[in-house]
């Protein structure tokens, strides 16, 4: 699933806004509000509602990986939470050390978790979707997904929302890629 790039974009964006704020440099509020909004409105209400509605089921339904599919259930309802508190702390942080400090302690709790949530869809769960479904509903399951992202986001929804990230990346000053490459 594509969504989980624009995932770890926004957690780059975390970590770089996390780097300013330890460091006291000066960083716009709304860049943190943005990409929390990014991950509320792509991940935690399309991304993760189609997998809670679509994805999650089956697997329950086929008693397989019935531990993880709970796991990532709760991970997705505290990531809603985490969410919802760094949209709150965002716009004082730059003004309130107590905010900012909770703020701070959001992102790397957001990110702690995950990272290594998406990880184990990627490896885990996924792969294994099709030995629990038929390739027919496979497919309708990739309509069903795309149907919603249009019926949301507009027929290119996921290319708007990727821009959005690129133009915060931009903002944020962590777009050249290769300043990503050691040296």
């Amino acid at each position: 699933m594509r969504e989980h790039g624009v995932l770890d974009r926004v957690l780059l964006l975390y970590e770089a806004g996390i780097r300013k704020l330890a460091s006291n440099d000066d960083l716009d509020p709304a860049l943190i509000t943005q990409s929390a909004g990014i991950i509320r409105d792509f991940i935690n209400n399309y991304h993760e509602k189609s997998e809670e509605e679509h994805v999650f089921p089956r697997f329950r339904k086929a008693g397989q990986m019935t531990d993880l599919v709970d796991t990532l259930l709760r991970q997705h309802e505290a990531g809603r939470k985490v969410t919802d508190n760094i949209l709150k702390l965002a716009p004082s942080a730059r003004s309130n050390d107590d905010d900012r400090k909770q703020l701070v302690g959001a992102m790397q709790a957001f990110i702690a978790m995950y990272r290594p949530h998406a990880a184990r869809e990627d490896t885990d769960l996924f792969p294994k979707l099709k030995d629990v479904v038929s390739s027919n509903e496979y497919d309708a399951m990739a309509e069903d997904f795309e149907k919603k992202e249009h019926q949301l986001f507009g027929a290119d929804g996921f290319e708007q929302m990727a821009a959005r990230v690129a133009q915060l990346e931009q903002q944020m000053g962590i777009h050249d890629l290769n300043q990503f490459t050691p040296r």
